[in-house]
């Protein structure tokens, strides 16, 4: 019984020696499936975050800017550039500007409301193609000064 008990025991040690250093290839191998898509889930979370942020922003500035303009041509120019310039201070550029006055523009007591859309780019991947998985947008409204 103890010269079985041996040999099993001899056995163990050479499977055991056998896998010596494996677990450490299985965890590499494994962290390295699992790590990587989790990475990019962040980072494409990060830049639908960035998004955001802009074209809420970009609305914003849009609105004011519009608002306070001598003239609807002008209006409208300045507007489109802020909101482009409130894009590139987040890192974007592309997007999509809508504006529409309730009545008359720049009217005293009419409102504006000004929409800004932006296909996010995919992280590293739209660096080579044109690929976008989200679209963002935001509404902003200004009222303009009744007594101008």
């Amino acid at each position: 019984m103890a010269r079985a008990s041996r040999k099993l025991l001899r056995r163990c040690r050479t499977a055991a020696a056998a896998e010596r250093g494996s677990a450490i290839v299985e965890f590499i191998f494994a962290a390295t499936i699992l790590l990587i898509p989790m990475i990019y889930l962040v980072l494409a979370a990060a830049a639908l975050e960035g998004g955001s942020y802009a074209v809420v922003s970009a609305a914003d500035q849009a609105a004011k800017v519009f608002a306070v303009s001598e003239n609807p041509a002008q209006a409208r120019s300045n507007a489109q550039a802020a909101a482009d310039r409130a894009m590139a201070n987040f890192g974007f550029s592309g997007s999509n500007t809508a504006i529409a006055c309730s009545g008359e523009c720049l009217s005293p007591g009419s409102v504006v409301t000004v929409t800004v859309s932006l296909d996010v780019p995919l992280p590293f991947v739209s660096d080579y193609i044109s690929a976008s998985a989200f679209t963002v947008d935001a509404t902003a409204a200004q009222r303009v000064d009744r007594f101008g």
